[in-house]
C-alpha cells in the first residue's frame, strides 16, 4: 500500500484539520462528535441542509459546505455511515429556526442513523425533513442497501436545494426541491480498478489487467458484469444507454450531465467520455443545458467513472445556475 498518509488510523482526522486550515472562511471542523459546518452557522430563518456519508468519497460531502450549499456535513469513518450523535450535533449548530433537512443517499447505515437523529431533533423542537437519494440503475439491490444505490444525484440534490434553502424558501419546498431532483436523476460507473482502504493495507476486489467492472457501487460493492476492458467510447455507451433507457430520457429532454472521476483517473480521461457522451445526445435529441466534470463523489483511488444525469426544468436550472462559494464547487 502507497499513500500519502502517517496513521491509517488518524487519515479522518488529519484530512478534516487540513480542510479546516485551508478553508476557514469558508467552514469549521468540530470534534467529538465530528461534524463540518459553515463558517457563518446558523442562519437565522434559513433552512439547514445536512448530508453525509463515509469518509472516502471526497469532496462529497465535505468540500461541499459552504455558501449556497450544505451547512453542514457528517463524516463517518472510511465508507462508514456517520453516528446519529454526529448529525444531531450538526442539525443543533445549522438550527436557525426554519427546520433542517436531510439529504441522505440510500444505504441502510445512513437511512437507519440519519432518521435516529431526526427523531432526537424532533424531541428537541427542531422541525426535519428528508430527501432519499436513490439514482444507481446498475443494481436494484446491494450488499448495503434494499433498492438503488445513493451516488451521484447526490451532488446535483445538495447543490439544488442549498441553493433554495440560500434563498430563503421553507423547508417543505426545498424538500420537494430534493424529492423532484431524486426522482429525475440517474446515475451509474464503472472501475479499472479497486480501491484500498488504508486501515486493510490491500484492495477490496481483485481486477485482471484485461478486465473491468461495470455497474461498480462506490464502496467497491460488485456491479452487472465483470468483462474485458473496452475503449473509452464503448464504455461511455453502455453505461449512457443503461441511464438514456431507465428514466427514459426523451428527445428534447434537457439534463444537466456530470462525468465523474471515481478518484483515480485523468481529467484528460473524463473529457473523452464526455466528448462521445455528447455525440449520443446529439443522437438521441437529448439537450445538455450544463455539464459538470472532474471528482465530485470518488470512492479513495479508483480508476473508473461514473455518468450522472438529471432531467432539468426552468426551475431546477435556476437553482443550479445560483451562486455557490464551497471549498469543492464555486461560481
Amino acid at each position: 500500500m502507497k499513500k500519502l498518509i502517517n496513521n491509517p488510523a488518524e487519515v479522518v482526522e488529519e484530512a478534516l484539520k487540513g480542510l479546516a486550515r485551508a478553508h476557514s472562511e469558508l467552514l469549521r471542523v468540530h470534534f467529538d462528535p465530528t461534524f463540518v459546518v459553515r463558517a457563518d452557522a446558523p442562519h437565522k430563518n434559513k433552512v439547514g441542509v445536512i448530508s453525509g456519508g463515509g469518509s472516502g468519497h471526497e469532496p462529497m460531502h465535505n468540500g461541499f459546505v459552504g455558501r449556497g450549499m450544505l451547512d453542514a456535513a457528517c463524516p463517518g469513518a472510511i465508507f462508514t455511515s456517520p453516528t446519529p450523535d454526529q448529525i444531531f450535533a450538526a442539525a443543533c449548530a445549522v438550527n436557525g429556526g426554519a427546520g433542517v433537512l436531510f439529504i441522505i443517499k440510500n444505504y441502510t447505515g445512513d437511512i437507519l442513523n440519519f432518521d435516529i437523529a431526526a427523531e432526537m431533533c424532533r424531541a428537541e423542537g427542531i422541525d426535519v425533513g428528508s430527501v432519499l437519494i436513490h439514482d444507481d440503475v446498475a443494481v436494484q439491490d446491494s450488499l448495503y442497501t434494499a433498492g438503488r444505490r445513493g451516488v451521484g444525484v447526490t451532488v446535483l440534490a445538495e447543490k439544488i436545494c442549498g441553493a433554495a434553502a440560500e434563498a430563503g424558501l421553507s423547508l417543505s419546498e426545498v424538500a420537494a426541491i430534493g424529492r423532484k431532483v431524486s426522482e429525475h436523476g440517474r446515475s451509474m460507473g464503472m472501475a479499472l480498478s479497486s480501491c484500498i482502504v488504508p486501515a486493510v493495507g490491500r484492495p477490496i476486489f481483485e481486477l485482471q489487467d484485461d478486465e473491468m467492472e461495470i455497474g461498480i457501487g462506490i464502496h467497491g460493492e460488485p456491479g452487472r458484469e465483470r468483462m474485458t476492458l473496452r475503449t473509452a467510447n464503448e464504455i461511455t455507451d453502455i453505461l449512457a444507454t443503461t441511464i438514456f433507457d431507465d428514466l427514459p430520457f426523451r428527445r428534447n429532454s434537457n439534463i444537466i450531465a456530470m462525468i465523474n472521476g471515481m478518484g483515480g483517473t485523468p481529467l484528460m480521461e473524463l473529457y473523452i467520455v464526455f466528448n462521445h457522451f455528447a455525440r449520443l445526445c446529439d443522437e438521441r435529441g437529448v439537450v445538455i443545458r450544463r455539464s459538470l466534470i472532474g471528482n465530485y463523489i470518488t470512492s479513495l483511488e479508483m480508476a473508473g467513472c461514473s455518468i450522472t444525469l438529471l432531467e432539468v426544468d426552468d426551475e431546477l436550472l435556476h437553482w443550479w445556475d445560483a451562486p455557490v462559494h464551497t471549498a469543492a464547487l464555486h461560481w
